[in-house]
């Protein structure tokens, strides 16, 4: 008798299905397909993730095990590698790239009410990138150097709640500063970027379009001193200076005046150089929004560890891509569902939970909240007495 609903289903019931169906409609993924839909391959993969499985293989023998409650998962076709294979090779990969930009768009609603440290209305970013090393000879089309394969994940994350909202996939030797040209960005909003994104006439672009940036200098950077601020030393500044750029080409890239800021760091001794074009919010509040940077860092930390994008089920670059998209769609997930059950643990916690529970029949919540278990003795116990 089935009482209850398996957690996975549980769990599943936060996604949006009609706009998962107005994603497979949009790119004919289910053309010409009599079983295994993508339906059935999206909540494989899913399973996969949340269960931290390893290969295929793993996946077939799992889900075969709890055959009779396949469909309970919502699983409805017949579970194989092989069509669990081919559907990752064949089957268009932006399906589950446009449904996880829904998923964003939901989190990001949720946690738009989210605090920062200091005082900050505007929307802040940060971007960044990180690579996945392959092995050349499996992943030929993933061009990184000679003898090496990658593919570089740049990321933008959004520092309210650390919900990535643009992600793009690309092989290994595309620097990251070209991802500048094809970033939408929000008038009025903070980018916050390493030196890897130092590009003036870039940087001029976005200030063009009302955009805010802030980045670190690189050593040789050649201006002039316009006026200085008045600091406080004792929080760590060393300057906060009114500058214009001197240099043959970067003044020419960059015309505009810039902001140059100077910060000590005592905790790790070390000084670091910061450049914007926002001019109105104190000095310490740009130095911890760039502290705020590393957020992205311990978001693709976070995924790498706790999901499954270093180990890939497949080996074509549609299958590789429809992998990634679905791992950031059980990150969204799970972030989307902590803010709806108003949980307090951590995401790494709550995937720990739901990686050995998958298959109960507890209610989502209460898995969730009652964690703390008490061992009740009792005094009246009924056991009979052998001695008097």
């Amino acid at each position: 008798m089935h009482l209850g609903q398996l957690v996975f289903s549980q769990v599943i019931a936060h996604l949006p299905m009609s706009t998962f169906r107005s994603c497979v409609k949009r790119y004919r993924g289910n053309y010409k397909v009599k079983s295994f839909t993508c339906l059935d391959q999206f909540l494989c993969m899913a399973f996969a993730q949340l269960t931290f499985r390893e290969s295929l293989r793993d996946i077939e023998s799992c889900l075969r095990a709890q055959r009779s409650k396949l469909y309970h998962m919502g699983i409805k076709g017949m579970v194989s590698r092989n069509t669990l294979s081919n559907a990752n090779k064949v089957r268009d990969w932006r399906i589950y790239a446009d449904f996880a930009q829904a998923l964003i768009q939901t989190a990001r609603r949720l946690y738009i009410d989210e605090e920062f440290d200091f005082e900050l209305e505007n929307t802040a970013y940060a971007l960044d990138s990180s690579t996945i090393d392959l092995c050349l000879s499996v992943f030929p089309w993933a061009h990184f150097r000679k003898t090496k394969a990658a593919i570089k994940l740049h990321t933008l994350l959004d520092l309210r709640g650390n919900i990535p909202t643009f992600i793009h996939i690309t092989d290994g030797k595309l620097h990251d500063v070209n991802i500048l040209d094809i970033l939408v960005t929000e008038p009025g909003s903070f980018y916050v970027m390493d030196r890897g994104y130092l590009d003036f006439s870039r940087l001029f672009t976005m200030h063009q379009n009302s955009v805010f940036f802030v980045i670190r200098a690189k050593s040789n950077l050649k201006f002039y001193r316009i006026y200085s601020h008045p600091i406080d030393k004792s929080t760590g500044l060393r300057c906060d200076q009114t500058i214009r750029l001197t240099g043959f080409y970067t003044a020419k890239d960059f015309p505009e005046k810039l902001r140059r800021i100077k910060y000590y760091d005592s905790k790790s001794e070390r000084t670091f150089v910061f450049l914007t074009n926002n001019f109105v919010l104190p000095p310490t509040t740009i130095t911890e929004l760039y502290r705020c940077r590393w957020q992205v860092e311990l978001f693709f930390k976070w995924i790498k560890q706790n999901l499954r994008i270093k180990t890939f089920f497949g080996t074509s670059e549609n299958a590789v891509k429809t992998q990634i998209w679905i791992a950031v769609s059980v990150y969204v997930l799970v972030a989307i569902i902590k803010k709806r059950l108003k949980l307090e643990m951590s995401l790494n916690t709550i995937l720990q939970i739901l990686s050995v529970t998958i298959f109960n029949k507890t209610p989502l919540y209460q898995m969730l909240t009652d964690t703390d278990y008490k061992n009740q003795i009792t005094t009246d116990d009924k056991q009979l007495k052998l001695f008097d």
